[in-house]
């Protein structure tokens, strides 16, 4: 039986485990924290991750948890709609509208689906050959996360995973024996995040993740969220967006155009500077503000990798999630392409339960390794088109000059009153995505307004990190 390592257990790295697991392979998931406990508050699952998840047999679980109803869109700071949708308008378009939740929601989902033993907590991987698929791994000792925010691969831990502790799904604690040792693999995963060290040693020469401009909250407010209050508000170079979670919760983010750096480091002061900033804002802004409890209010600067790396694998390693293309939170896609990434991986790898080397071919990876080309070839080029939207799309918010806010307000508005239907197909390519091997069924076009534009906007545009 062919073997996988994959090196972080976030929510790229237990989805590719548990698509690997389907076709057959041995897989063990190493992450360098202590637990799973997901770095960040919530998400937005949308229609390409949905069909994602479909091939693992969560698709519907997920489903189940939304919470999104009614209009969605995007409002100026004082209330104003420039645009907006329905979540029917956009099923109707789509086949599936985009799913709110609490990212540890989708990391226990995901890692129930796992067999006991497969994840090992507390290890960190500290060396990766990828010619011969050998993975060093420390087991023990200190462990951190990379919260750095700038993609979606940042889960449970966000960390280089690790070998040592034997976990059932969802993640017992470790053993607590510390150690190094080594795993030959036919296949290794690099999903460990943003600041991926392997990512680094594979291609040095790369700039790695730059600063986007911006610097992000996220919080979650209990009892705070209510049918049809889905919207992303736009002001001078700062954004606030409120999302209902199941339970009543409501997921809220923000973003300012500062420097980097400046986080005061409590929760307290982090809510008083977003009472500062966006206090005199339309409601239900302030209000949410006032009830967030400070234990729950995060802050991260947004970096993505605005240089396309030159492949997407070497040798017998394939990068995934962040790792690969952190990109900024403003389409909502991060999560949701790490979720692609993994299943169009498992496709690429096969069998791996078939005779010796039936999987494998002859490519970069050597005689026994997985020939990863054509997924590099699969996913480097779409990804790297939507960092490419993405950061275009952050830039347009860190408009601060007064007249050149009113000018892309009034501009947004009019495009959606006379073009909406444009816009909408502008997201197809992206909503429209299908995992290989299914069916390609065209969008349908809604006979109502058009559809999905504020959806990515609004509806799930900017899940969290």
């Amino acid at each position: 039986m062919a073997h996988a390592v994959v090196v972080g257990a976030g929510i790229g790295g237990l989805t590719a485990a548990v698509a690997l697991r389907r076709r057959g392979w041995e897989v063990t998931v190493f992450e360098r924290a202590p637990s799973l406990e997901p770095v960040g508050s919530g998400l937005g699952i949308a229609a390409n991750a949905l069909r994602a998840l479909d091939t693992i047999g969560i698709g519907d679980d997920i489903r189940r948890l939304s919470a999104v109803q009614g209009e969605a869109g995007v409002r100026r700071a004082d209330g104003r709609w420039l645009m907006r949708t329905t979540e029917e308008a956009t099923s109707a378009r789509h086949g599936d509208s985009v799913v709110l939740l609490r990212r540890t929601d989708l990391v226990d989902a995901i890692a129930a689906r796992l067999e006991p033993g497969v994840i090992r907590l507390d290890s960190t991987v500290t060396a990766v050959d990828p010619y011969t698929g050998r993975v060093t791994v420390r087991t023990g000792g200190p462990s951190g996360a990379d919260t750095g925010a700038g993609g979606a691969d940042t889960g449970a831990g966000a960390g280089s995973g690790g070998a040592g502790a034997d976990t059932g799904a969802g993640g017992a604690a470790h053993d607590g024996a510390a150690g190094t040792t080594e795993v030959v693999a036919d296949l290794v995963v690099a999903a460990d995040g943003i600041r991926s060290p392997i990512r680094t040693a594979l291609f040095p020469d790369h700039p790695g993740p730059s600063y986007a401009g911006v610097t992000s909250w996220r919080l979650l407010v209990p009892g705070g969220g209510r049918p049809g209050r889905t919207f992303e508000s736009w002001g001078e170079g700062r954004v606030f967006g409120v999302m209902p979670l199941a339970g009543g919760t409501a997921y809220c983010y923000a973003t300012d155009t500062v420097p980097a750096g400046g986080d005061p480091g409590d929760g307290e002061s982090r809510r008083a500077e977003l009472l500062r900033l966006f206090g005199g804002w339309h409601d239900p802004i302030p209000a949410l503000l006032e009830a967030a409890p400070p234990e729950l209010v995060l802050r991260n600067d947004v970096h993505h990798l605005a240089t396309p790396l030159p492949a997407m694998h070497l040798g017998r390693v394939a990068l995934l999630g962040d790792a690969a293309h952190a990109m900024t939170p403003n389409m909502g896609q991060g999560a949701c392409q790490a979720i692609e990434d993994a299943v169009v991986l498992a496709h690429v790898a096969g069998d791996g339960d078939g005779p010796a080397g039936a999987a494998r071919g002859t490519g970069t990876a050597g005689a026994t390794g997985v020939d990863l080309a054509p997924y590099t070839a699969a996913r480097l080029e779409r990804t790297s088109r939507i960092i490419a939207r993405s950061a275009s799309i952050c830039r347009t918010t860190r408009i601060r000059n007064p007249l050149a806010v009113r000018l892309r307000d009034t501009m947004m508005g009019l495009a959606w009153r006379l073009a909406g239907g444009r816009m909408t197909a502008a997201m197809d390519e992206v909503l429209g995505w299908r995992p290989p091997g299914s069916r390609v069924r065209p969008p349908v076009t809604p006979r109502t307004s058009p559809a999905a534009a504020a959806s990515p906007a609004a509806a799930g545009r900017r899940g969290a990190r």
